[in-house]
């Protein structure tokens, strides 16, 4: 539904909240190389609305590039502060199959850092720690690179987490049988704790990563073949019941070249094994960081559920790239928000909230903060420029 701004022309402090979101923005942009037309046509969508445009489509849940379109055509705070008036869908599809991808990458990548900054840090005792996970993404059978299965098409982000601050930090994007052990690597950093599920078990890897200084809780299964070399000491009564330096695997076939520590622990009755390289922390504390592993199932399901994330409006794997990175940063965003206005995580009730008030504001004319000189308001590009 359009809202019903009229704007106060020459006056930059007509959408005060909006701006205050996108604040963390401002120093970024300012760095990022200008996008350039490919032809004499000068372009319709500079980076800056493109990237307003992304934020919009994941705040205000549109369920389909269409739906955004339209709104940017007609709905009148999405005109004014979004996109240029007179955006055509054929211009505004373009832009994002074919433009953006490398500014939005530097985006995301600083914005992630500037959040662990600002965000408080949990867990500071047990290390660095990235939980690494794919989630699949239904896609349309015109997507012939999103292959999965006969008759079924899917996409794959193979995301980085850091449990520590409760952010992304890395993004990968492959079809969906893309396997997604080799972006371990990739998405960690040497002194960083991955922590993955069982499907990322594999003894080589467990040799390569040790090799490059990064760290691993993986669960592993019951069955794996064991070869204790050192027994470590259980406490009587912990949910822990095994702790032992060992290598694993079948000797000639997958065994491991440098020793592993295995931890075994039960809660509610369930076993757990995990393999690790961390040999500074109790067992205890290795079964309490494959227990926060389930942050970025949490972060998946949010994100899927209240962002719209997942409601394509692109089908490139270019395209798909350009609207999770948008995604990211609109989470990144609301994260940094939540945390300066209300001490909170992200919360589906604050976002919410913050909706509404900026519909408020849109749906108020003339309306002004009470002390305009309080926010910054500044830009670094034409997009926000008195008309």
């Amino acid at each position: 539904m359009p809202y019903t701004f009229k704007p106060v022309k020459g006056c930059k402090a007509e959408r005060p909240t909006y701006y205050e979101l996108r604040k963390p923005l401002r120093k970024l942009l300012k760095k990022i190389k200008k996008l350039k037309s490919r032809g004499n046509r000068p372009l319709q969508m500079d980076f800056e609305e493109m990237l307003d445009a992304l934020i919009y489509f994941h705040l205000e849940e549109h369920e389909s590039g269409r739906h955004l379109v339209q709104a940017l055509e007609e709905d009148t705070f999405a005109r004014e502060v979004i996109a240029p008036s007179g955006i055509k869908k054929s211009s505004f599809f373009e832009a994002i199959n074919t433009r953006g991808l490398e500014q939005l990458l530097e985006v995301f990548e600083g914005l992630s850092k500037d959040a662990k900054k600002i965000l408080p840090s949990a867990h500071g005792d047990l290390g660095d720690l990235v939980a690494i996970d794919g989630s699949l993404i239904d896609a349309v059978l015109s997507m012939h690179w999103a292959d999965y299965r006969n008759g079924a098409k899917k996409a794959k982000v193979h995301i980085g987490f850091d449990i520590n601050h409760g952010v992304p930090s890395k993004i990968f994007l492959t079809e969906g049988k893309g396997d997604e052990r080799p972006f371990v690597s990739r998405i960690l950093a040497p002194g960083q704790t991955g922590v993955t599920d069982r499907y990322y078990q594999r003894h080589k890897s467990f040799d390569e990563w040790q090799a490059e200084g990064k760290h691993f809780v993986c669960r592993i299964k019951e069955n794996t073949t064991k070869t204790v070399i050192r027994e470590n000491e259980v406490n009587p009564g912990s949910i822990v019941f095994y702790d032992c330096v060992v290598l694993l695997g079948t000797d000639g076939l997958t065994l491991t070249e440098k020793d592993v520590r295995v931890v075994g622990y039960r809660v509610e009755g369930k076993d757990y094994w995990v393999a690790t390289d961390r040999k500074d922390l109790s067992g205890e504390d290795i079964a309490m960081i494959y227990k926060l592993r389930w942050n970025i199932e949490s972060f998946f399901g949010w994100w899927k559920q209240h962002l719209k994330v997942y409601h394509l409006i692109a089908r490139s794997p270019y395209g798909v790239m350009v609207q999770m990175l948008g995604g990211l940063i609109t989470y990144l965003l609301l994260a940094i928000y939540c945390h300066e206005k209300h001490n909170e995580k992200v919360s589906i009730k604050r976002v919410r909230e913050l909706r509404i008030k900026i519909r408020n504001e849109a749906a108020t004319p003339h309306f002004l903060p009470p002390d305009p000189d309080a926010i910054d308001l500044s830009h670094s590009t034409q997009a926000y420029a008195s008309t």
